[in-house]
């Protein structure tokens, strides 16, 4: 990961001046004592260097309600010497910056006006020096931030962007000198990024950005005055983080991009209403799958160390997030362009159906003994500790939505022998999924079919939930697998549904678990049941990821009492950041002991913020039918 820019620092020391009235708001506790350059609003409360064109305190409130949030920057000094002048306009706090000896009459270097929702940041240039750049230092320690905007050369995005901050809401920048590009890095180790803004230059000698405080989401006329759904105002974009290092949509700002999610960062950017000005959220899922489509790497494909084939769920994943690019882009040309490499991936596909059941299949066994028949073996899907393989009940339902997905594009590339194959492969499969994954002794569906012949069933809540929600299940069973796995979840005592939902409802014993440590780290213990390890990590923690699929089901079934009592106390959970950040042993939220005791090691996972998507489902109830 490349560390935090430094920028060269041109001659000139500089001084810091403030145009700010007093505030009565209290300031974060991150601010210390100095309020000379501190002003708060309901929908912003800001503190500027002295020294230096930097924030020292940023957070905000996009729905402008006053809520007060961590600090989303981390303090540094790259530059001082500034002196500062006050002036005041009505309703407008005014700062501006000056190098030390520069007469008061002259021009600021960098000017800050700020109203109640807005910034207005100027910086003007000077024939003695070149201006510092405004850079935002991102602490991902405190507020998982992220820069959401599309890659010109380089790694500089083009304006417009988006930072987003996780449980508070978005800043939209413009500027009116279009073609800048911004610098935006972050750093691993560093659990830092940042974005860094040009100053004038000689060809430029005045720019001018607008920054202001906002909350993206769909509009829901239903639940427009309903204060329960703040977190989903204030949240929706969570599930959309690009890492700038990889130029794609990630984990997070500062971790992996794994293929086999793409879908779900299409499904909530095929929601989102325009960023900005020209700026899509759908645009950023395409950015991200070109990169795929010219070579690019990414966890899922056989690209990767480690990777002996594709993970089953990533060939689907990729097709239906190809999909809604092209349902809600509006760019018949990229279609075209991109056809034979979308082709390809469906073909991958279908390859693998070695036996022409119509499933795909997965190049591991998935047999209990699959940990002896492979050196390092890896499981067929996102759970990668579990071990899916050969037949996987969960990537067949996805591949079923992107045999659907690709019938769609190939009759709208006019491709329309394609359209017919890919249409009957959906049909056929969806003709024996029930059948084969459906395990009479527990009423539930398993999680995989082995080479060998036997049904794997841990009460996984999400494969029972993808495959109601996407139809694969006979409308007659629906009702009574649901009950089932409801009643599972109460005589096993799960009801801290602020967490989300556990994976599985019982222990994955070690002959079906594949990430074994002494001290059951990754939900593997000692004990050949794994009891030691139950409810570490992805052997039942509790986590938001792909409990979507579970609330989905019940919500299409028309069980939206039951849904809500799952969905609620998550919404209280987003509001309160609480599947993101770690304790003080290093551990994150993103994954949960039942008893809360933190599991996880991301300390921001893209996927818990899916579930969001429940909440347009829920006053749709058949929210992407046309998508399948």
């Amino acid at each position: 990961m490349l560390g935090r820019r430094k920028f060269l620092r041109t001659a000139g020391a500089f001084v810091a001046t403030a145009v700010l009235s007093k505030s009565t708001s209290k300031a974060n506790d991150n601010v210390g004592q100095d309020r000379a350059l501190y002003v708060a609003s309901n929908w912003m409360e800001l503190q500027l260097s002295r020294s230096a064109p930097q924030f020292e305190l940023l957070n905000i409130d996009g729905l402008g309600k006053g809520k007060r949030s961590a600090n989303a920057i981390r303090k540094t000094h790259e530059a001082n010497g500034y002196i500062g002048q006050d002036t005041s306009l009505e309703g407008i706090r005014r700062i501006e910056y000056r190098a030390i000896g520069a007469a008061k009459a002259s021009r600021p270097i960098w000017s800050f006006e700020v109203s109640a929702n807005r910034i207005i940041c100027t910086s003007e240039w000077s024939g003695s020096f070149q201006p510092a750049p405004l850079v935002f230092d991102f602490d991902l320690n405190q507020v998982h931030s992220t820069v959401l905007g599309l890659f010109r050369k380089g790694h500089l995005l083009a304006a417009p962007v988006i930072m987003h901050f996780p449980g508070q809401g978005s800043i939209r920048i413009t500027t009116d000198v279009p073609d800048l590009g911004f610098a935006y890095e972050s750093s691993l180790p560093q659990q830092s990024a940042s974005l860094s803004l040009p100053s004038a230059t000689f060809e430029h000698k005045r720019v001018v950005y607008t920054l202001e405080v906002t909350a993206i989401h769909p509009d829901i006329p239903e639940i427009a005055n309903d204060a329960r759904f703040d977190a989903f105002r204030r949240n929706w974009l969570n599930a959309l983080q690009i890492n700038p290092s990889l130029g794609a949509l990630a984990n997070n700002t500062a971790s992996d991009t794994c293929a086999f999610c793409y879908y779900e960062y299409a499904d909530i950017a095929a929601l989102t209403p325009l960023l900005a000005p020209g700026l899509k959220a759908i645009d950023i899922v395409r950015e991200t799958l070109d990169r795929i489509l010219s070579g690019g790497p990414a966890y899922g494909l056989p690209r990767v160390p480690g990777h002996v084939c594709a993970t089953s769920d990533t060939y689907p994943s990729l097709i239906i997030a190809a999909a809604s690019c092209v349902r809600n882009a509006g760019d018949d040309q990229w279609l075209a362009t991109n056809y034979e490499g979308i082709r390809s991936w469906a073909e991958s596909m279908l390859a693998t159906d070695s036996n022409d059941d119509s499933l795909i299949k997965y190049c591991e066994s998935g047999n209990s003994t699959m940990a002896f028949e492979t050196t390092k073996p890896r499981p067929s899907n996102w759970w990668d500790t579990i071990g899916f393989g050969y037949e996987d009940a969960y990537s067949n339902a996805l591949a079923y939505r992107a045999l659907r997905s690709m019938a769609m594009m190939s009759d709208k590339a006019e491709k329309k022998s394609d359209a017919r194959r890919y249409q009957q492969a959906a049909d056929r499969l969806k003709s024996v999924f029930f059948n084969r994954f459906f395990n009479p002794e527990t009423g539930v569906l398993a999680g995989w079919y082995s080479a060998d012949g036997q049904l794997h069933d841990y009460y996984f809540l999400w494969v029972n939930g993808i495959a109601i929600h996407y139809g694969l299940v006979p409308k007659s069973k629906v009702n009574a697998i649901m009950d089932r796995l409801l009643v599972k979840m109460k005589e096993v005592g799960y009801d801290k549904f602020n967490m989300g939902l556990p994976g599985n409802l019982v222990t994955v014993p070690l002959k079906d678990y594949f990430d074994s440590t002494p001290d059951a780290r990754w939900g593997g213990g000692i004990r050949p049941d794994n009891s030691d390890g139950f409810q570490n990590y992805e052997n039942g923690g509790a986590t938001g990821s792909f409990a979507f699929f579970f609330l989905a089901a019940l919500y299409d079934l028309g069980r939206k009492e039951e849904a809500d009592r799952i969905l609620f106390p998550m919404l209280d959970e987003y509001d309160r950041c609480g599947f993101e950040g770690r304790n003080a042993t290093g551990f994150s939220n993103d994954w949960r002991r039942w008893d809360g005791t933190a599991k996880g090691y991301e300390g921001f996972l893209a996927d818990n913020y899916y579930t969001l998507l429940a909440v347009p489902l829920r006053s749709t109830s058949k929210l992407d039918r046309a998508n399948r």
